[in-house]
């Protein structure tokens, strides 16, 4: 049996973070999540937040140690997308997203570890996404972002990883949400014909994956890339 724990899902309102937040409710972990709307599954503690804003990350904080304890599970999954072609795309649409994708997961992150440093113990995950390693026409803004959370993860593995802190990143494909949901069906003929494995993936898929990084079993396991994307990004 895993060690309860408290556990925080950034962006835990919508798709694969409400998935995730559901997984460890069901699993017996004490659960927050952050949303700039909307609440998270049943079960758990809906803090309103935005990871753009570091004394709005301070103050989910405190409401969330006041109401559960310390934060021993960080899951950084808040983010935005602001797809176009690179010439088109503009300083803005660049520096929201990586701010939102990068920048929001280093505020949360920072935060989180204050506590897990006094507790000697962590378990840090961030959602990356494949197009972070394997790249995507009009995403040179996400993808950037994405990318960026693995050199993230490896630092805080040479930083804190002597302090039972673990930090790791999880890189889904096409998962089945809302956003899939509304794509044409012929788009997302497409997109399926590209992924070896011949479908989307569920978001509880993914959302497993998160809750056996942050379990006992993978107290080893530290600055790993772990693809959950049915072979589309292979080698990358």
């Amino acid at each position: 049996m895993t060690t309860t724990r408290t556990v925080l899902v950034t962006g835990g309102n919508r798709g694969i973070g409400y998935a995730i937040a559901e997984e460890f409710v069901a699993q017996g972990h004490r659960v927050a999540v952050t949303a700039r709307s909307g609440n998270g599954p049943e079960g758990t503690l809906t803090v309103r937040a935005d990871v753009t804003d570091s004394a709005s990350i301070d103050r989910a904080f405190d409401e969330i140690e006041a109401a559960l304890g310390p934060v021993e599970v960080v899951v950084a999954n808040a983010g935005i997308t602001r797809d176009t072609l690179l010439l088109r795309m503009s300083e803005d649409d660049f520096e929201q997203v990586v701010d939102t994708n990068l920048t929001g997961a280093f505020r949360v992150v920072k935060r989180a570890s204050k506590g897990m440093l006094k507790a000697r113990f962590g378990r840090i995950v961030l959602i990356s996404s494949v197009v972070g390693l394997y790249g995507g026409a009009g995403q040179v803004n996400y993808s950037a972002s994405k990318a960026g959370l693995v050199g993230m993860a490896r630092s805080i593995t040479r930083e804190l990883g002597a302090r039972g802190i673990t930090a790791n990143v999880v890189a889904p494909g096409f998962i089945r949400t809302d956003m899939t949901d509304e794509l044409s069906e012929a788009q997302q003929e497409l997109y399926r014909a590209s992924i070896p494995a011949g479908r989307f993936a569920e978001p509880g898929e993914v959302a497993r994956i998160v809750t056996w990084l942050a379990g006992d079993d993978a107290g080893y396991i530290s600055g790993a890339v772990i693809p959950v994307d049915g072979g589309l990004g292979m080698g990358h």
